[in-house]
């Protein structure tokens, strides 16, 4: 399975948020790394990602966890991911709290 995923990605789009929001502290972002770690980015969250990349009915799947902050709350959630047209859709979930579908686009 190649890794097709890592990479610094562009949150675009979110369920729950506007790009105001997204974009809060610092561009909206998920940086994917080779050691299946990264950070993610939007509004004034910021965090530290654990993935793995799994075969569900034949689809090629990211799945996440993630830890870290808003503003200064401790947070965590959970989450998946799939690229699709060159985009990376998904859906982002706190722990016993919201969750939003997103999309993002490669940095250029």
């Amino acid at each position: 399975m190649s890794n097709k995923y890592i990479g610094r990605w562009r949150i675009t789009e979110m369920e729950l948020w506007d790009g105001d929001f997204i974009d809060l502290v610092a561009k909206g972002q998920i940086i994917l790394k080779n050691d299946q770690l990264g950070k993610l980015q939007f509004g004034a969250v910021e965090a530290e990602i654990d993935y793995r990349i799994e075969m569900i009915n034949n689809l090629e799947r990211l799945e996440f966890s993630w830890e870290g902050y808003d503003e200064s709350d401790q947070v965590c959630g959970r989450g998946w991911a799939i690229i699709k047209d060159n985009e990376l859709h998904g859906r982002l979930y706190f722990h016993l709290g919201d969750d939003s579908w997103f999309k993002a686009i490669r940095f250029k």
